[in-house]
């Protein structure tokens, strides 16, 4: 029984130091992942002006093809809404709000995700341009509710992102590179 009691006492204070410690641990966070492409700004621009375009290289369209998917407003818009449902919980459901264009460097938009768990957060694909070339960074910001934000002392967002990332932009500047319109 005395085993037992001190097992509890050690249980609630690494408990207790977990909870002490995650209020230090910052609740942002963020991911981004960057790819040069040769072709100017506009062209790039041109598949990323709009969540259809997006849409053409997302690398989630690859864990299910068949993913209900719904758009309402104006697409290349702000306010324009694409909404998905998959049974793949690589996909899970959500939609993605246009909020803010800049012509041709930054589409930004507001992601809501329901399934598997419910977040929000800021995604956006930045372009600039060098000479010839373009450098698109396309990442996303948001933030981790109190005590989950621990877990962003053990978390590594390449491992968890990247492979999905670098596929996305990869599609991205074949589809550029390869555009003879």
């Amino acid at each position: 029984m005395k085993i037992l009691k001190i097992l509890g006492i050690v249980l609630v204070a690494v408990i207790a130091i977990l909870l002490i410690v995650a209020l230090f641990v910052p609740k942002d966070f963020n991911y981004e992942k960057s790819i040069t492409i040769n072709e100017p700004i506009d062209q790039v621009w041109e598949h990323t002006n709009s969540l259809a375009e997006l849409d053409k290289w997302s690398p989630w369209n690859d864990y299910d093809p068949n993913m209900k998917k719904e758009m309402s407003g104006i697409d290349g818009t702000v306010g324009a809404v694409s909404s998905w449902e998959s049974d793949s919980a690589n996909v899970g459901k959500g939609s993605q709000t246009i909020s803010k264009i800049v012509k041709p460097t930054l589409f930004e938009t507001r992601l809501k995700f329901y399934n598997p768990f419910e977040s929000e957060a800021k995604g956006y694909v930045k372009l600039e341009s060098e000479g010839e070339k373009t450098i698109v960074t396309w990442g996303f910001e948001s933030e981790m509710p109190y005590p989950f934000n621990l877990m962003k002392l053990t978390m590594n967002m390449d491992e968890a992102m990247g492979k999905d990332f670098s596929s996305g932009l990869t599609k991205l500047k074949n589809l550029c590179e390869n555009d003879f319109e």
